[in-house]
């Protein structure tokens, strides 16, 4: 299914009417070339181009579409019109200079080849030229070549005064293509697991390339090299038989969504996850997706705008009818050693992956400050709960297991839950990322295992909750707020001392807070303060018949949630009535000028 879907997708980009966005055809890929050697007609090197351009501290070559490269090995193996300057010129990097003079035989040996397919064309003429004369002395004469003997980049050929390279003139082109994969008559072929068709299975599938962790030279998701992995005695690709032609174009298709600058991949944890539509008339929503678990750093106001967009699609019913039945499909993959794991797939209609992206976000809504996003995105939800904030301590299965319950619509792992609730208590600090955190947590965990016992949690304080968890928090955070009140400017309050054991012993710990409390209220200079803090905390107590002597987890949770919901009201009271104080100011200040 996946493969399936990755060659339908490849069929797709085949189709874009746009040529800067359309795949590249059998026998081609994409590839980043550094330096051009730009040749005269007669094999004269005229000059170097160095096509990189500076993007912050790094810089980027540009991509070009290239004969598909050759699977390398520790052997000897050259790619067709573009390589590195050990094949390509005979740099020698190594100290081993019969080896460069096999690899620079290798690469003359291909360009040789294919000029016999194609002996008019002028591009390939003058590289055969430039490789009979001194490449490499006449490569040193030129201003790159102390970056180009540091490095040993990829570099290729084009003609002065071409636009394209020489191995993208048509009838290179048409030369490398009648060279490229084909499918095989049947006779001894096998079944294409991919198309159906009768073909000789493709024995190495192309490297995949992009997946963070992974082995920088490539990895595969389809490979037999050992025994264990072998059935009936079959070779490689044969136990999995894939055809020439369709192996290429689900990897070709796979490689151009994991591309540095695809704007369909994002990092989930350690899972690289790419996404794309069934149908070219769905690639807006293609566009829009990683914005909903993601944020541009150089706009996140972006990512706010791309969720309400999709909140509006469904209010409107845009994901309804044909719309909303063709698929969407995600995948998540990660790292194994020389092989690529799927973390997750998820394949379902466009309508039902707008719906659960939209109960996602529902699930996650709790009030917050006014320069907090709105819609948290996933990357900062998982730091939140990592130690130090860093994401190399995020679990290595969470982030495949929450995206699958995102997308599926059911309950979050509890690892999810656990390391909020731990994280909280052992910092001391329930953020806006933790909070949202746990609301979601507890909110899946009700509707899924005791919806007719409690009521789900709401974005803000929920006055009527009976939870004993719940209005222990709100009891723990209006003492910390009297705390306050009584010491303006202290640099620590019972929270950086008592907040994990008053959420997991409450016993142990409320007596001696509801003591202490009592002294606090003394010091309040405001006796109409003091008395609504009473009032508040009666409120609050009315509901507890006794402390617990031990509190689960999830009730911790609950804890947490309450004192932040508490917290927030108070802040939010606190701000209105600033807000109505500056505005009597204000009338007072302009009836002053009246008169």
């Amino acid at each position: 299914m996946i493969l399936q879907a990755l060659h339908g997708y490849y069929e797709r980009k085949m189709r874009d009417p746009d040529p800067a966005r359309r795949l590249p055809a059998a026998g081609l890929e994409e590839k980043e070339i550094p330096f051009i050697l730009e040749l005269a007609l007669d094999g004269r090197l005229v000059g170097i181009k160095d096509t990189r351009t500076q993007e912050g501290k790094k810089k980027f070559a540009r991509r070009y579409q290239v004969p598909q490269g050759v699977k390398k090995t520790s052997g000897v193996a050259a790619n067709l019109l573009w390589d590195t300057a050990e094949y390509v010129l005979g740099l020698d990097t190594k100290g081993k200079p019969q080896r460069v003079a096999e690899q620079v035989a290798a690469f003359r040996q291909r360009v040789d080849q294919l000029a016999q397919r194609a002996p008019s064309d002028a591009g390939l003429i003058a590289v055969q030229r430039f490789l009979a004369g001194q490449p490499l002395a006449d490569a040193q004469l030129q201003p790159q070549w102390v970056e180009i003997a540091e490095v040993n980049p990829i570099v290729s050929f084009r003609l002065k005064d071409d636009i394209d390279l020489v191995c993208q003139r048509p009838g290179v082109i048409g030369a490398v293509s009648a060279a490229g994969p084909k499918e095989e008559a049947p006779g001894a072929a096998l079944v294409c697991l991919i198309t159906g068709d009768s073909a000789e299975p493709e024995r190495l599938h192309n490297a995949l390339k992009g997946v963070w962790g992974a082995q920088t030279s490539g990895a595969n998701i389809v490979s037999f090299n050992l025994d264990a992995f072998r059935s009936f005695g079959k070779e490689q690709g044969a136990n999995a038989p894939v055809s020439a032609l369709a192996a290429f174009a689900y990897t070709t298709a796979l490689n151009s969504l994991l591309a540095k600058g695809s704007r369909q991949r994002m990092q989930v944890g350690d899972a690289s996850t790419v996404f794309w539509a069934q149908s070219e008339q769905d690639s807006d929503f293609e566009d829009a997706f990683a914005s909903f678990f993601d944020t541009d750093q150089d706009d996140p106001d972006a990512h706010t705008e791309q969720v309400r967009a999709l909140f509006d699609a469904l209010q409107s019913g845009q994901f309804d009818g044909a719309t909303g039945q063709r698929k969407f499909y995600v995948l998540g993959l990660a790292p194994n050693a020389a092989r690529i794991s799927i973390r997750f797939w998820h394949a379902a209609t466009l309508h039902d992956i707008a719906v659960r992206v939209r109960e996602w976000f529902a699930d996650l809504e709790i009030t917050h400050r006014a320069h907090e996003q709105a819609f948290p995105p996933l990357y900062w939800l998982l730091r939140a709960i990592a130690v130090q904030g860093k994401p190399e301590n995020i679990p290595p299965t969470l982030s495949g297991d929450l995206m699958r319950a995102i997308l599926t619509g059911g309950p979050f792992p509890a690892l999810w839950l656990n390391a909020a609730v731990q994280r909280s208590r052992a910092e001391r600090d329930v953020t806006y990322y933790r909070a949202a955190t746990i609301k979601a947590c507890l909110n899946r965990q009700i509707r899924f295992q005791n919806p007719m016992s409690e009521e789900v949690y709401r974005p803000m304080l929920d006055l009527q909750n009976p939870n004993a968890g719940y209005r222990l928090g709100r009891l723990f955070a209006t003492l910390e707020k009297i705390q306050e009140a009584a010491s303006p400017g202290l640099n620590a309050t019972i929270r950086e001392r008592y907040f994990g054991a008053a959420s997991s012993t409450p016993v142990a710990v409320f007596t001696t807070l509801l003591r202490l409390k009592n002294h606090h209220l003394a010091k309040l200079p405001n006796r109409g303060q003091a008395t609504n803090f009473e009032k508040l905390i009666a409120e609050i107590t009315s509901g507890l018949t006794d402390f617990p002597t031990h509190m689960a987890l999830p009730d911790q949770g609950r804890f947490a949630l309450g004192y932040y919901h508490q917290r927030q009201d108070f802040f939010t009271k606190t701000d209105a009535n600033k807000a109505a104080a500056a505005a009597i100011a204000a009338e007072t200040t302009e009836s002053t000028k009246g008169d």
